[in-house]
């Protein structure tokens, strides 16, 4: 092992061989600087290639539309769509409501019609209406040729 040699008046309390102060600032210096051109290549780099890509973007396709596909569409969310159809047809079986105001037409709630329907019965159908007669019954599926 090595001595170090200590002279009568050196009372410094550590090592002055182990460091040089300068190696190490000239490292950090080539460190920082090192990491500042990587920095700046790394952006050029990109920049580059971002406008080689814009010149190589070929237009989109004529046939390629923005706008939505035709029906029927995919559902996202079902339990969601049909809860809200039948909150649209449960309120129009069970509201009132103007069906054609000019000719006096409404609708009404179906409770409220099949009580109607019972205490009053069915109206008589016209006579030109195409109805078959209590005696004239055709079966499904037949009918008479003249």
């Amino acid at each position: 092992m090595a001595e170090t040699k200590r002279t009568a008046g050196s009372d410094a309390g550590h090592e002055l061989s182990d460091l040089n102060p300068r190696a190490i600032a000239i490292f950090g210096i080539a460190l920082a600087t090192t990491v500042i051109a990587c920095m700046i290549l790394t952006v050029w780099i990109f920049n580059s290639l971002a406008a080689r890509e814009a010149k190589q973007d070929v237009p989109p396709s004529p046939l390629a539309k923005a706008e939505a596909p035709p029906e029927p569409r995919l559902q996202f969310f079902a339990p969601k769509d049909l809860a809200e159809r039948r909150a649209v047809e449960e309120k129009i079986l069970n509201g009132y409501d103007w069906v054609n105001r000019q000719a006096g037409t409404v609708r009404i709630p179906i409770e409220r019609a099949m009580q109607l329907l019972a205490e009053r019965g069915l109206a008589a159908s016209p006579k030109g209406s195409g109805a078959p007669r209590t005696g004239q019954q055709t079966q499904p599926g037949k009918t008479k040729r003249k």
